[in-house]
């Protein structure tokens, strides 16, 4: 009878840690001090340093109303991430530069990290989840 009480506790304990192991945080964004409320916005979040602002793990395009953007990922699992978007005004679906390759379209990444010469670094915008969390990006 000890021996199946201890089992049966070894398995909930187990059954526990992996429940808890599973747990998923939501990640709002709040993006503000957009050049206007034309077109739409596209914003992606990354995991890696090597995909960061190439192929992002979960991506949407929202509505902006007043210049403002609010975007909500979900189930996300415990760990680092950046964000970036695009301004998409003209709805063509990418970034648009001019002919020496400066965007022409608002653009932003978590931590309202910039780059020098070029895009901004994954290190820069990277930030923990481990809870839900409420990011702010401005322009």
């Amino acid at each position: 009878m000890k021996n199946k009480f201890l089992l049966l506790i070894f398995i909930l304990f187990a059954i526990h840690n992996s429940k808890a192991q599973e747990r998923t945080f939501n990640l709002t964004i709040n993006i503000s001090g957009l050049n206007s409320s034309d077109g739409n916005l596209l914003v992606g979040i990354y995991n890696k340093k090597e995909s960061f602002l190439k192929k992002p793990i979960k991506s949407t395009i929202v509505k902006i109303e007043n210049k403002k953007a609010l975007i909500l990922f979900t189930n996300l699992p415990k760990g680092i991430y950046a964000v970036s978007f695009v301004h998409d005004e003209n709805d063509n679906k990418k970034m648009d530069t001019n002919f020496i390759g400066i965007p022409t379209e608002d653009y932003g990444c978590s931590n309202n990290a910039t780059g020098f010469m070029g895009p901004p670094k994954y290190k820069d915008a990277q930030f923990v989840l481990q809870e839900d969390k409420i990011i702010e990006i401005n322009i």
